[in-house]
């Protein structure tokens, strides 16, 4: 019976070290403390320590380790399962681990593990403490283990960690392994480790586009010194190995003076060709205005951290609360995000921007109020944004391009009651405009992009309709002449050049904005459509970067966008990158020649900047 002071008690009592809790039937259930299961775990430690009560022994290499078959098999897979079977190992009371692999001090870490819980992790023995883990199937220590490692990785040891990593399909490390190589690529290539690696990991390292590298001659010279230590593997991988490299990347002057006197590259007609590939590329870059023709290839893509790359920068535009933005935003290749950077002075939407002299203009635009004629130019070395020459005309819908390292061109235009055909041209060492001759047409929402000894100006609104027409610039005899036109009606589209084509990208045609793009050869004057985007963008801003063809925002019809894709004319593809943190359409996007270091992040500032809906 229970007792009458129970039966009224509350639904927990108290009774030593532990309590009771009424159940449901009318009877009791006495819970011990936590530091009770802890004083067994104890207990079961100091007879393990003792080598008291032990019914199995663990034999590995020359060591003995007696311990009990139920605390094994409770904490340790492998021998859980061993001990559950019909193997002999259940009935024996010595179990013999036949791995020659597997260490005395990692096995009998693995025991006590099993016991208390804990396990030491240290450089010189967690591989070893890895591989046992792994084949005894400790889950939650071979997590431990490879979170180690990670945190540990250093140019001396990731390549051996992630080679071990492989042989045991450890893919998480092998990941991490693989990410830390590619980033410390430099110190990697001139540690020991590195001429051990096989020749199938050499090449998947060398091809990767985020090799993190100073420039080309670093792959170069890491790539010929394996080359050296590994005269086995000439035979079969000297070839494909040398493919890897981007000789036309490299500068011209080591291409000819090393590269092209290398004899083991000389020896081999595959890499002769390469070395003529790249010989042709410099020679294609030198003579663009001529027309020679160059297949373009993943050998002249830059690698991300290529240095002279750039920063990209998006720079105002608009949103869908109607304020144009002071904000910029720049993009930072190696992380895949953007960041904020120094706003302007003043608000510009439908703004002209370019970047000449690893300096960003920004001309133009409209402010929410009125059209503006203002300049101002962004300095990486300040952070500041510092007001230049203005312009003649007021207009937004404007484009800029320069040849080389200047006159910047400001071509078309439109304010609220006309389209523009007037173009300006902006001295950057005086800080002066002046007027050049007129286009043959008026253009407002035009895109324009240098390309060889011209400028290019691409579609645009001539006040009435959308234009497919295309005109371009001859600085020298200041003339514009027609050339081919697209195949598509468009204003307020992205233009830029790749591998010596100009591309269209998306924009307005009367009706909606247009998801299309076109890529003009003038080698052939020949238009031609290539891969669409993955969503129609009016007033999207363009450029290249890293051999890619990179759209930032705009409008899809329904909405302002955040969206980020980019083009790889490799595989005729778009893929979408890291967003831009607000949504807005009309911005000026472009490339400055300038390290990503030198951009400080700058809080948000009240620049009129909407959060994307």
């Amino acid at each position: 019976a229970v007792p009458q002071a129970l039966e009224s008690a509350p639904d927990a009592v108290s009774v030593g070290p532990g309590h009771l809790e009424a159940t449901k039937d009318g009877g009791c259930e006495f819970m011990v403390p936590e530091s009770w299961r802890h004083s067994v775990s104890q207990a079961l430690l100091a007879l393990f320590e003792k080598e008291q009560l032990c019914d199995v022994t663990i034999k590995v290499g020359a060591k003995r380790i007696p311990c009990h078959r139920v605390v094994l098999a409770s904490a340790v897979p492998y021998f859980r399962d061993m001990f559950l079977s019909d193997m002999l190992e259940t009935r024996q009371g010595e179990v013999s681990l036949q791995d020659q692999q597997l260490e005395e001090g990692a096995v009998e870490a693995i025991v006590r593990f099993a016991y208390e819980g804990r396990a030491r992790l240290a450089p010189d023995g967690v591989q070893a403490l890895l591989y046992a883990a792994c084949i005894l199937q400790v889950e939650v220590l071979v997590g431990a283990c490879s979170t180690y490692m990670q945190r540990n990785l250093d140019a001396s040891n990731c390549l051996g960690v992630r080679a071990f990593a492989e042989m045991h399909n450890l893919k998480k490390l092998m990941s991490a392994a693989d990410d830390f190589t590619r980033e410390n690529f430099g110190a990697v290539a001139v540690a020991e480790e590195f001429l051990d690696v096989s020749p199938s990991h050499l090449v998947a390292l060398l091809s990767s586009c985020d090799l993190s590298v100073v420039g080309e001659v670093q792959v170069y010279e890491a790539t010929m010194r394996w080359l050296r230590r590994n005269s086995q593997h000439h035979e079969r991988w000297l070839p494909t190995i040398a493919e890897q490299v981007r000789f036309p990347l490299l500068p011209l002057d080591f291409l000819m003076r090393t590269a092209f006197r290398e004899e083991l590259l000389k020896r081999n007609i595959r890499c002769r060709d390469l070395l003529d590939e790249a010989k042709n590329f410099h020679l294609h870059m030198q003579h663009q205005d001529e027309l020679t023709e160059f297949e373009f290839s993943v050998r002249t893509t830059p690698r991300k951290s290529a240095a002279g790359e750039g920063v990209l920068f998006c720079v105002g535009g608009r949103g869908s609360m109607g304020d144009p933005f002071r904000s910029i935003e720049c993009y930072d290749l190696q992380t895949g995000s953007w960041f904020l950077a120094a706003e302007m002075n003043s608000r510009r939407r439908h703004v002209g921007v370019i970047s000449v002299g690893g300096k960003v203009y920004a001309v133009g635009g409209h402010d929410g109020n009125e059209h503006l004629t203002s300049m101002e130019m962004f300095d990486p070395l300040t952070n500041k944004w510092i007001p230049r020459a203005s312009m003649n005309t007021k207009r937004r819908g404007i484009a800029l391009a320069a040849l080389a390292s200047g006159p910047i061109y400001a071509i078309g235009g439109l304010d609220d009651s006309a389209c523009f055909q007037t173009v300006e041209r902006y001295d950057v060492a005086a800080d002066s405009w002046s007027t050049v001759h007129c286009m043959n047409l008026p253009r407002g929402g035009v895109g324009a992009v240098a390309l060889g000894r011209y400028i290019y100006a691409v579609g645009g609104n001539n006040g009435q309709t959308s234009l497919a027409t295309v005109e371009r610039y001859d600085p020298p005899l200041d003339k514009w002449e027609e050339v081919k036109g697209m195949k598509q009606r468009r204003a307020g589209a992205g233009v830029t050049v790749l591998n010596r084509c100009l591309y269209v990208v998306g924009g307005f045609d009367d009706n909606a904005p247009l998801n299309s793009v076109e890529k003009y050869d003038p080698q052939k004057d020949r238009w031609e459509e290539v891969a669409d985007l993955t969503t129609p963008r009016g007033g999207v801003g363009v450029a290249t970067l890293i051999g890619k063809i990179f759209a930032v925002g705009g409008h899809n019809g329904s909405t302002y966008l955040n969206t980020v894709e980019a083009y790889d004319p490799l595989t005729n593809k778009w893929e979408a990158v890291g967003s831009i943190s607000q949504c807005r359409a009309g911005a000026g996007v472009a490339i400055c020649a300038c390290s990503i270091k030198q951009i400080r992040e700058v809080a948000q500032g009240t620049g009129g900047v909407a959060d994307c809906m």
